[in-house]
């Protein structure tokens, strides 16, 4: 429909609600579905629950790589509450619908959340670098100063850039229909329910993505090839493993977390596949929230020593 219609048909056709589909209409399959994805949301929240809690009382910790990981599975503690206690409630729930302004919401805080993610990852790849290439000076040049600031920083990106493309995308005519194949409110997927050409829209929205997505992805390999560089210079294999494998849990994350959200938000409307971003967009979102708990405290022993005394195996200092 040309923008002319939509202006004759404004008062009449405007979407006050949308409705998603999520992933099957059948009731069986809904049942299943909604326990094995709130096993997947209790576990996500309880991990990165555990991860924030251990770092807040072990002194140990009281640094700024852990510091950026508290922050990282706070976000992602954000991401999933944001998405999936709806999609939830959908599964078992005769009505799916969710407001305008409830859509707008959802999309915008997710976003912003995932996006600040993008500019973490790159400040945690900062982090590594400064441990690993300037030890000395580690607690001089990442003082809790500028912890503070590159958090706040990250976040300001993240949800201006949330907000610039929330605004584009509900701003288009919404004129019917209102189904969206989808869990909850991703850009791309309300997008090309749009009752007009979306491809200014779209390119303004890949401008964004590049910005938030390859530029933080080029800044980590930099770090990583600076890295790499001082671990080369290393004499000793065995210390040359110990110093990598403390990079190897971020790296692992970032190839998780990046791949999908790219390709999520970095190619046109027309090679939309709704089943297939439905698939894709979990990794991102669910099980990158669950993964990182699981890769941090399996990899890391000092949260596996913050753990146990917890648990009352040792002393808290």
């Amino acid at each position: 429909m040309h923008s002319q219609g939509w202006n004759k048909k404004q008062n009449q056709s405007w979407v006050s609600e949308f409705i998603l589909l999520g992933f099957s209409s059948d009731p069986t399959t809904n049942s299943i579905l909604f326990i094995v994805f709130l096993l997947i949301y209790l576990s996500s929240v309880m991990g990165n629950g555990l991860i924030i809690m251990l770092v807040c009382l072990d002194i140990h910790l009281h640094t700024p790589m852990y510091f950026f990981l508290c922050i990282l599975a706070m976000l992602d503690t954000g991401c999933v509450t944001t998405t999936m206690p709806q999609m939830l409630v959908h599964l078992v729930a005769h009505s799916q619908s969710i407001s305008f302004a409830g859509c707008w919401l959802q999309m915008y805080v997710f976003g912003g959340l995932v996006t600040t993610e993008c500019t973490l990852f790159v400040v945690m790849a900062y982090d590594r670098y400064v441990a690993i290439c300037y030890p000395l000076h580690y607690t001089v040049i990442l003082n809790w100063g500028l912890c503070i600031r590159l958090t706040a920083g990250s976040l300001v990106c993240g949800f201006l850039s949330s907000l610039l493309h929330t605004f584009f995308t509900m701003s288009l005519p919404y004129c019917g229909p209102n189904r969206i194949n989808h869990y909850f409110c991703e850009g791309p997927a309300v997008r090309n329910l749009a009752c007009m050409d979306t491809h200014l829209i779209e390119m303004v929205d890949l401008v964004l993505s590049v910005f938030m997505s390859l530029i933080p992805i080029s800044l980590i390999v930099t770090s990583y090839i600076h890295i790499a560089k001082a671990i080369l210079k290393i004499n000793s294999t065995q210390a040359r493993c110990k110093v990598f494998s403390t990079c190897t849990s971020h790296l692992t994350v970032v190839s998780f977390f990046y791949g999908p959200a790219s390709y999520i938000y970095m190619r046109p409307n027309s090679s939309y596949s709704p089943e297939r971003d439905k698939q894709i967009s979990l990794f991102y979102n669910a099980f990158t929230a669950l993964l990182n708990p699981v890769v941090y405290s399996l990899r890391n022993k000092d949260i596996k020593r913050a753990f146990l005394k917890a648990m009352g195996h040792g002393r808290m200092d």
